[in-house]
């Protein structure tokens, strides 16, 4: 039982170890039906093993303790006496469900800074909501698979892939071929002409208001030092606009940084190269920037409403008949 505390609250043994722990019965039969591969799984009640898939079940080793030993470490407000440790999930090689596929979008999510676990799991439920095709997590990301971010996540890690830990020359090879960037930004457009350095935070989730005239194209600046104590990083021109103008390319990714670090600098860069924009999230006068998990749904859906008129747009144009 010690062993599997460790492997709930330590990052360091999850990786070393290439194991994560699940707790709860829908999200272990989530893992299952997905093809994550079962080693040990602790249970207090046969009762617990009847909505699990029995194949997988007879692959991994079952152990029956106590309830109450499990209600002694489980994070659980009220715990469902159902442990499972798994080998840490191959993206690649999952099989994730066939109603999440066929709704799958052009639409992707790169995700940088974000720190908060309950932050990051509720992104990735709306990823999985929206119909994202991924989601990349920078080096600056919590880990996705602590206890906090899978509960919140809601067995979104098993309904699409989600590639962790990518340092920044990483990230265009894990995205397709003639991608657009778009990061959400928390800049008036009509008040960057006028200052000249960026601010700490800049790039996080949401916006101050404004009235630009889109695309309004914003000056290069040096951003300030950072923890790690790089200064004058160039943040390049990115043309800026309304999260809700049209934005969406087939396909698109959407960038979204962290409350308190915001997105790196390398991120404006990737949007710069691939013709991307700021998507501003206009807000109340004295509101500070959005909370990164609400300003990424608010940035999926509207890609997702965006994309869909999109393709009902073509289709329609293909149903009109040729006269002559």
């Amino acid at each position: 039982m010690k062993k599997v505390v460790t492997i709930a609250k330590s990052k360091k043994f999850r990786d070393h170890h290439g194991k994560v722990l699940l707790e709860g019965q829908r999200l272990i039969k989530d893992a299952l039906e997905a093809g994550a591969a079962l080693q040990t799984l602790f249970f207090s009640t046969v009762g617990h093993l009847k909505e699990l898939p029995e194949a997988e079940l007879k692959r991994a080793s079952l152990v029956k303790v106590k309830f109450e030993d499990i209600k002694n470490w489980s994070d659980l407000v009220t715990p469902q006496g159902l442990i499972g440790i798994f080998s840490k999930p191959d993206h690649a090689k999952m099989s994730y469900p066939a109603a999440q596929l066929t709704s799958s979008l052009p639409l992707l999510l790169i995700c940088d800074n974000i720190r908060d676990p309950g932050n990051l799991g509720t992104i990735l439920r709306s990823a999985a909501g929206a119909g994202c095709e991924k989601v990349l997590l920078t080096k600056g990301c919590v880990d996705p698979w602590e206890p906090k971010v899978l509960r919140a996540g809601m067995g979104a890690h098993f309904r699409l892939p989600i590639i962790a830990n990518l340092d920044w020359e990483s990230v265009p090879s894990n995205l397709p071929a003639g991608i657009q960037v778009c990061v959400a930004d928390n800049k008036d457009p009509s008040a960057q002409a006028e200052t000249v350095s960026v601010p700490r935070g800049a790039g996080r989730a949401g916006s101050a208001p404004g009235s630009p005239k889109a695309p309004v194209k914003s000056k290069p600046k040096a951003a300030p030092e950072d923890e790690e104590g790089a200064a004058g990083v160039c943040i390049p021109d990115l043309a800026t606009q309304y999260y809700y103008e049209n934005w969406t390319q087939t396909p698109v990714a959407g960038g979204i940084g962290g409350e308190t670090h915001g997105l790196s600098p390398a991120a404006f860069h990737l949007a710069a190269s691939t013709g991307g924009r700021r998507l501003v999230i206009p807000v109340v006068p004295g509101v500070d920037s959005l909370n990164s998990a609400i300003a990424a749904g608010i940035v999926l859906f509207e890609g997702k409403r965006q994309l869909l008129r999109r393709h009902k747009q073509a289709d329609e144009r293909q149903k009109v008949p040729v006269v002559g």
